[in-house]
């Protein structure tokens, strides 16, 4: 087959790098992360719930869900499912955007909805019932991150044509997962309280490892997003970076300054916030805008988190276990508002084209249009409202479904015993333990095989 003459292969390379950074982002880093920063009973489970939503994301996605995130119109908010991504001549036709095939965009996206779905797994780590999440991931990817997609990215959604400014995901992605994984873990419900109480980390190397997977993969997800290997890209690479850098700064200080000590997962929480709040900015502002949006994403979500969560009743209410809605829902609307505010009309030019709708407020004071300026920032409001109104009723009703047909939350018995009663496997084979995969089905065929060889 000749080459198409619309292929760049430069973007196309370049995107499918992209993409695969975003997807170590997940597999291992998220994997690494969650299972280190849990207790250790709790470890397999944790970082199992990461890697079975990443391979049902994908059957899923290449199934129907690409398709009803960027394909034909079905109302103003959806798009129409069907199975043209598994077709053969829709694979290497020209994709929706960019200069390379739907196939390349199929992995791109991919990769972002099945982070997405990971990042509601760290809400509900340490109490889920296995069953129950392996029926939420593909309800909710089909019912509620579509819609959200669609809405805001596809070009034939109402907030794309409306005007929302989502550069990488901070509404489709991060606003999405902290709002459905705090809505998910009030109808999970708590943990036990002995684990509440104390949950620590079993390695807490390992979870800087995972944080740093987290972090370099970001040049892939904030620089995927013009969907070209072009100037964008690489300020969006900066910028992410910069905001990153300040935000962790910033909270590990506000650590220092108000409990003395410098905490490595505090540095992790304020990491992940300022690669957040950029992701929906990275491509738009300037270099010292993502330095402001990085002090602000270092102090805001640790005040909600470390002060206003522990006096609002609501808020204790629901057993957040990672803090998701903090480091993700609160950071990503953050990120969206001051999008609307710093957003360079010459950045954006480069992004959206010739729409002199795109802008700042900040620069419409500066250029004498005001109103555009607070139409912008109406805009970025009306899309918070939008993603969190779909995302509370969306995940309710999954919930309530799946609550009829499994428990969504294990027994107390499970609880106590952790990975050995979910999944008769230990995360750590020290003295005393490891007894569990001895006693497992594949234990005992692999210690069958090394006995048969030992007679042969």
């Amino acid at each position: 087959m000749s080459t198409p003459e619309w292929l760049n292969s430069g973007d196309n390379s370049w995107q499918l790098v992209a993409a695969t950074l975003v997807g170590v982002q997940s597999v291992p880093g998220l994997v690494i992360l969650y299972g280190s920063i849990v207790k250790k009973k709790w470890a397999v489970n944790s970082a199992f719930m990461a890697l079975y939503a990443f391979a049902a994301v994908l059957i899923c996605w290449s199934g129907w869900g690409f398709r009803m995130a960027f394909g034909d119109l079905m109302v103003p908010f959806w798009g129409r499912p069907d199975l043209s991504a598994l077709d053969r001549k829709y694979l290497v036709s020209q994709g929706y955007a960019g200069l390379y095939p739907a196939a390349t965009l199929i992995y791109f996206q991919f990769v972002f909805a099945a982070i997405t779905l990971i990042l509601i797994a760290g809400a509900l780590l340490g109490r889920m019932n296995f069953k129950a999440w392996m029926m939420f991931v593909p309800l909710w990817l089909t019912f509620s991150y579509t819609i959200g997609a669609f809405s805001i990215w596809s070009p034939k959604g109402f907030l794309f044509k409306a005007g929302v400014m989502d550069f990488a995901g901070g509404y489709v992605i991060h606003l999405s997962s902290g709002v459905a994984g705090f809505t998910a873990a009030y109808w999970v419900g708590p943990r036990m309280a002995k684990d509440r109480e104390r949950f620590p980390p079993n390695n807490i190397l390992l979870t800087l490892a995972g944080a740093g997977l987290l972090w370099m993969g970001w040049t892939g997800f904030n620089g995927g997003a013009p969907y070209a290997a072009n100037v964008d890209a690489s300020v969006a690479v900066v910028n992410t970076h910069v905001c990153t850098a300040a935000s962790l700064l910033v909270w590990l200080c506000l650590d220092m300054l108000f409990f003395t000590k410098p905490s490595a997962i505090g540095a992790v929480q304020g990491m992940i916030t300022g690669l957040v709040c950029i992701t929906p900015a990275a491509g738009l502002v300037q270099g010292w805008a993502a330095i402001i949006m990085g002090i602000l994403s270092g102090s805001i979500p640790w005040f909600t988190m470390m002060v206003l969560h522990k006096k609002i009743k609501w808020l204790k209410k629901v057993d957040d276990t990672l803090a998701i809605f903090h480091t993700h829902a609160i950071a990503g609307s953050l990120g969206g508002i001051l999008t609307g505010i710093f957003a360079d009309p010459s950045l954006n030019h480069l992004f959206f084209g010739d729409d002199p709708r795109y802008i700042g407020l900040a620069y419409a004071f500066k250029e004498g249009r005001a109103a555009a300026g607070f139409r912008q920032i109406g805009i970025q409001l009306a899309g918070i409202a939008f993603i969190v109104a779909i995302n509370v009723i969306i995940t309710s009703l999954i919930c309530l479904l799946i609550r009829l047909l499994v428990p969504l939350r294990l027994s107390d018995e499970a609880m106590t015993i952790g990975d050995d009663a979910i999944h008769g496997e230990d995360a750590y084979a020290v003295w005393g333990d490891g007894e569990t995969y001895e006693n497992s089905i594949h234990g005992v065929e692999n210690n069958s095989i090394a006995k048969a060889d030992e007679m042969i």
